[in-house]
């Protein structure tokens, strides 16, 4: 899957895998050394996340209903938690700098293909 912000015109990343399932979205990122500028994790459904036993940054997108970024934190480190977002269903975990490099923010719609 690719990830796109349609407001800025940029591609967020080139390759998403979907975590859709209670043990998918458990495990997350978890384990990995690091993703690639052009992999991302999509997290669905989501209200929040959370980066305990993770060994990298991260930038994080909440997306709403009609996948408007209703949320963002950039360069969010290991062993944190992101908070709740109760008007997001999904949740796009990236490597840290993503949201700075391709201008996302709050209000941005999303398309993910």
């Amino acid at each position: 899957m690719r990830i796109i912000n349609v407001s800025k015109g940029k591609v967020i990343a080139e390759r998403a895998e979907m975590a859709d399932n209670f043990f998918s979205r458990l495990k997350g990122l978890i384990g990995k050394k690091s993703i690639s500028d052009s992999e991302a994790l999509v997290l669905r459904p989501c209200v929040a996340i959370h980066t305990l036993g993770m060994k990298f940054h991260i930038d994080v997108i909440f997306l709403g209903k009609d996948n408007t970024v209703v949320a963002i934190r950039k360069g969010l480190p290991p062993n944190r938690l992101a908070g709740f977002h109760f008007n997001a269903i999904s949740a796009v975990e990236l490597p840290s700098g993503t949201l700075e490099r391709t201008g996302t923010t709050i209000g941005d719609r999303i398309e993910i293909v």
